[in-house]
């Protein structure tokens, strides 16, 4: 039972002081995901040793199910932040993001593997599809928080997040493209990667979150009406249903991370954008409650002497991704993106375009169903320099852009 009460003590100190130095954090370079990966760093094997998650079985397993319970709040949260309507209002953006930017990132990020690690063509596209979301939760940096809120525009912090959280589940399909051709006759694997993955996982499990946050948000309307709830809490409903159609959606065989997103968009539609002064902060806070979990995890489960036998080429590899993957993508569609007004927000939606809990768990997804490590090893290598890089960058990134925004306005005056 130690290992168990070390890690609820340290999980319960961490939250705790998180909660309490919220607004320094929020303005410094040291981004909650890069300080829980630190921590579990400094407790796990390569630190002090007091915890081995070794001993309570398989690591990677479990980080992969912490990873989905995370996605899974941190989509609901995304989907009842933004406004009412806005995947109807702005589609034209989220198609340009989800239909040519994230296979171009896709692409660039496989080409790039290939190039530098010398690995075959479709291990080289296990990498890229690990790393080809923009990840929600460490984006929930830049678009929530008394800093962001300050000095990045409406439109800008709305189209990440909403890219964010309907990339995580379609870049389910580029991951299991190259598994697929990896384990089954050629036809066989188009055959079932159009029929089986499109069809029934991705449209199947959007369907099926569709259904049950209508569904949801009826029964909250019908039992706010006939004075049924005692306490109404607007938190326990959608994390009932964020379990809901995570469990349901895993049974059923249908992408589950998708269809929260879904479920989220249609019960917040069904609720008519109502007043709940609850949602943000106490969505944000539960947020910030299992974002620690996940990383921590990942700072004690570290392949460390695996990323060391990568030598430069790994190191080179990060770099050219977290430079090449994203930025010449937005630079090239801009005129194609009307939310982005102007070039310095171009430039950071360009640069912004984390990779962290979703690449944790596609990484160690392609480790179970495979059996090949390579792609967790430089998976996570990517993911660690991400947490570095756009954690560090975050804040003062923002804080450099309200100061232009500010000087622009006053000079246009």
């Amino acid at each position: 039972m130690d290992p168990l009460n070390i890690a609820l003590t340290v999980v319960g100190g961490l939250v705790l002081i998180v909660g309490l130095l919220s607004s320094p954090l929020d303005r410094s370079w040291l981004s909650t995901p890069l300080f829980a990966f630190l921590i579990g760093v400094a407790l796990g094997p390569h630190g002090l040793a007091a915890l081995d998650p070794m001993v309570w079985g398989d690591g990677k397993r479990l980080l992969e199910e912490t990873a989905r319970l995370t996605l899974g709040i941190s989509l609901m949260g995304i989907a009842l932040r933004l406004p009412p309507s806005y995947p109807f209002v702005h589609w034209r953006a989220l198609l340009v993001l989800l239909g040519i930017a994230m296979p171009a990132m896709y692409l660039i990020s496989s080409l790039l593997t290939y190039w530098v690690m010398g690995l075959p063509l479709l291990m080289a596209l296990l990498v890229g599809g690990t790393v080809c979301a923009t990840d929600p939760v460490v984006a929930s940096s830049i678009v929530t928080g008394g800093v962001a809120k300050e000095n990045l525009p409406d439109d800008y912090r709305h189209l990440l997040s909403a890219e964010s959280g309907a990339n995580d589940g379609l870049a389910f399909p580029l991951v299991l493209l190259p598994i697929l051709l990896l384990s089954l006759p050629a036809g066989d694997a188009w055959l079932d990667w159009f029929g089986r993955v499109w069809l029934w996982e991705i449209a199947g499990g959007t369907l099926i979150g569709i259904a049950l946050g209508w569904m949801a948000g009826r029964a909250l309307q019908w039992s706010e009406t006939r004075g049924f709830l005692d306490q109404p809490s607007f938190l326990s409903i959608t994390l009932a249903l964020t379990l809901l159609v995570l469990g349901l959606g895993e049974l059923l065989g249908t992408n589950s991370i998708l269809g929260v997103f879904a479920a989220g968009l249609a019960f917040d539609q069904e609720v008519g954008g109502k007043e709940r002064g609850e949602e943000d902060n106490v969505q944000e806070a539960v947020n910030i409650l299992l974002t620690m979990p996940v990383f921590v995890l990942f700072g004690l489960i570290a392949p460390w002497s695996e990323w060391q036998a990568l030598g430069l080429q790994g190191g080179l590899l990060a770099l050219l991704v977290l430079l090449l993957r994203r930025l010449p993508v937005i630079l090239l569609l801009r005129p194609l993106l009307p939310e982005l007004r102007d070039w310095p927000v171009t430039l950071i939606m360009g640069w912004f375009g984390p990779i962290g809990v979703s690449a944790l768990y596609y990484a160690t997804l392609v480790s179970s169903r495979t059996g090949y490590d390579l792609a967790w090893t430089v998976g996570t290598l990517i993911v660690l320099a991400s947490m570095i890089a756009h954690g560090t960058t975050a804040t003062p990134l923002a804080q450099r852009y309200g100061r232009w925004l500010r000087r622009h306005r006053s000079e246009a005056r």
